[in-house]
């Protein structure tokens, strides 16, 4: 008989402290949602301790999330603790995670505490975290670099205060999967009263195993498994959740094993983080990138046509990939338009559907055929779009080979409107530096892409630009079906999440 995985999805924790990945609140929100419309399991939904943003961030996220548990993350103290509950109080299956080091190196270098100190505080702080919340989930920091006795008794002290979920994480990425496998099975033999608990796994991907990890611990006992969508997280990333949902769905003959997740809402997740993040993944990304669909190989492509599954494993259609159709045109309706969102899975408000069908009627103007996947990237920016201070008025743009790139923009604040004129080495860049000269300061350009949404010579052009201020980096997004108008949009998006940002101290 099948089993039922538990998917503890931490994008908004540790996939957030990935350098380049923080959000604001607006997005924060908007990813959670998205994970509760995958219908995951667990949210973990930050750090309470790490700032009073975080904190504000998490109850948010909390009044928003009802089909969730949602967690919060709390090192093994008190004060991190109270802030934690504090963050889930509004919360309708609310879970307090505490951790610990357990590794010698660890123990000694970053806790200075003996491993009987380290016992003496899991049984506090878990009885003392049991006290304010039913569900707790107790996590073994560098649990593979733990000796299998210490952390068999640490386990079954953490249990016996009240832990209703035990996490075992490769933290820093050591482990190999045979080693893994038999690090659980030996603990479940040393603490026999794991096996009344949720046994959770959280691996690293420093060497590139952290699904592989994932995946053989589940073959071990575990009943929970902690990732991140696109893999995204500290340093070389986490499992990731594409990987580990579609490997369980597609060999569920080995695992035995299944989850709740809604797989056709994985490429959705996929490209709202980006579009959150701007960090792209790679075409050859296993599941959600470009490449993973694709035949180029004369042979491959004989073999798909025949049949499709001499070389797809799975179907595009099983994680959401389905083709391009083509939705609605210049002269549909409010009417049909609500509708055609509805099939999406978008539930909008009336003030949010205006907005969003007067977006569309604006690109269905510019472009002969709309498609799904333009529809769904307006109505994602438009979610998680900031309030504008800066709003692009018009420009003019004269260029050529034998020209140096002039730029005229003007810029609407308020009622007042701005205009400056500037030249570059492209357009693009000359736009920039014109609106760097309405405002009165230049910002450190770190990233700029152009993609298309669709296919065609009228695709909707998707721009990313990452600034950064004072150490800050901040994603800006612009669409258009004119690249320029998208990089200048994408450019006063990222000005505006600077000033959004700041006002509402949400890191």
């Amino acid at each position: 008989m099948e089993r039922i995985v538990k998917i503890f999805d931490t994008t908004l924790r540790d996939g957030e402290q990935s350098p380049g990945c923080s959000m604001n609140l607006k997005e924060k929100i908007e990813m959670a949602t998205q994970l509760e419309r995958m219908n995951v399991d667990i949210i973990e939904a930050g750090f309470a301790a790490a700032s009073p943003g975080d904190l504000m961030a998490i109850q948010e996220i909390s009044k928003h999330i009802k089909n969730c548990t949602i967690a919060s993350l709390a090192r093994s103290n008190k004060d991190d603790i109270d802030k934690a509950w504090e963050s889930l109080k509004y919360a309708v299956r609310p879970r307090i995670h505490v951790f610990i080091a357990t590794s010698p190196i660890h123990m000694e270098y970053k806790l200075n505490m003996t491993p009987e100190q380290v016992v003496k505080t899991t049984e506090e702080l878990v009885s003392y975290a049991k006290s304010k919340c039913s569900d707790i989930e107790f996590s073994c920091e560098d649990a593979t670099r733990s000796d299998v006795d210490f952390i068999a008794r640490v386990i079954d002290t953490a249990i016996k205060a009240g832990a209703t979920t035990i996490n075992i994480p490769d933290t820093v990425g050591y482990t190999t999967p045979d080693e893994y496998y038999n690090f659980i099975v030996s603990i479940t033999e040393k603490c026999p009263a794991i096996k009344t608990v949720d046994i959770s796994v959280h691996c690293h991907n420093d060497l590139g195993m952290g699904v592989a990890n994932t995946l053989a611990a589940i073959k071990a006992g575990a009943t929970q498994i902690e990732c991140t969508v696109n893999g995204i997280g500290e340093r070389a990333g986490n499992a990731a959740l594409e990987e580990i949902v579609m490997a369980i769905k597609t060999r569920k003959d080995y695992f035995k094993a299944d989850t709740r997740i809604d797989t056709k809402q994985i490429m959705r997740s996929s490209n709202l983080l980006t579009r959150i993040t701007g960090i792209k993944v790679q075409p050859n990304k296993a599941i959600v990138g470009n490449n993973a669909f694709s035949h180029e190989s004369g042979i491959h492509q004989h073999g798909v046509l025949k049949n499709k599954q001499t070389y797809e494993i799975m179907t595009p259609e099983s994680v959401g990939l389905d083709k391009n159709k083509l939705v609605l045109g210049k002269h549909s309706g409010r009417h049909a338009f609500r509708d055609k969102l509805e099939q999406l899975g978008y539930k909008l408000t009336n003030e949010e559907l205006d907005e969003a069908f007067k977006k569309f009627k604006a690109l269905a103007d510019k472009k002969k055929d709309v498609f799904d996947k333009d529809i769904e990237a307006l109505v994602s920016r438009q979610k998680i779009d900031v309030p504008r201070t800066y709003e692009l008025h018009n420009y003019v743009i004269n260029t050529g080979n034998v020209i140096t790139p002039t730029a005229t923009v003007s810029i609407k604040k308020d009622k007042m409107i701005r205009e400056e004129v500037a030249t570059g080495d492209g357009p693009i860049y000359a736009s920039f530096k014109a609106i760097e000269k309405i405002l009165g300061r230049d910002y450190q350009l770190d990233d700029f892409s152009i993609n298309s949404i669709t296919e065609g010579e009228d695709a909707l052009g998707d721009v990313m630009v990452r600034l950064s201020d004072n150490g800050e980096k901040f994603v800006g997004r612009g669409m258009s079906t004119d690249i320029i108008e998208a990089s200048i949009t994408a450019y006063i998006n990222a000005i505006n999440k600077m000033i959004y940002e700041k006002q509402n101290i949400v890191q």
